[in-house]
């Protein structure tokens, strides 16, 4: 009996191995599926006096962007964000993460602003709830 374990050890990884080749890594499911989205409360870039609430976003379909100007990707998707805004009736809230804001507002002055409301997510906390894996990301 003992002799047939290694065989069967080697049989057990040889079919997770196969397993594994037919899981795409690019594709990394939401951990909001099926789920409602987290609940934020969080300053406006913008206007900084101002709050960005989930509870006024409820019952409305919006577009959540996780960006920040730091992110060179973040660049490369900008246009189809001012794209996006220009042809959908949809709102669009930006999450600004772990930027300065001063940065932020500049980059958005160069780049276009799409943005309806932009929360600032200095911490990242709010990043974190949504399973943020990486910017820009968009729920």
């Amino acid at each position: 009996m003992m002799r047939y374990l290694p065989i069967g050890l080697f049989l057990a990884l040889a079919v997770l191995l196969f397993l594994g080749l037919g899981i795409d890594p690019k594709t990394v499911p939401s951990p909001l599926i099926d789920k409602p989205a987290p609940s934020f409360e969080l300053p406006e870039l913008r206007e900084p006096g101002q709050v960005v609430r989930s509870e006024a976003l409820r019952g409305k379909p919006y577009l959540l962007n996780v960006w920040g100007s730091w992110c060179v990707a973040c660049q490369q998707e900008h246009p189809v964000l001012m794209q996006f805004a220009r042809e959908h009736d949809l709102t669009l809230v930006g999450l600004n993460w772990k930027d300065e804001r001063e940065t932020a507002l500049r980059w958005l002055a160069r780049f276009g602003d799409p943005y309806d409301q932009i929360a600032v997510d200095a911490e990242g906390g709010t990043a974190i709830d949504f399973g943020v894996y990486g910017a820009p990301e968009s729920f």
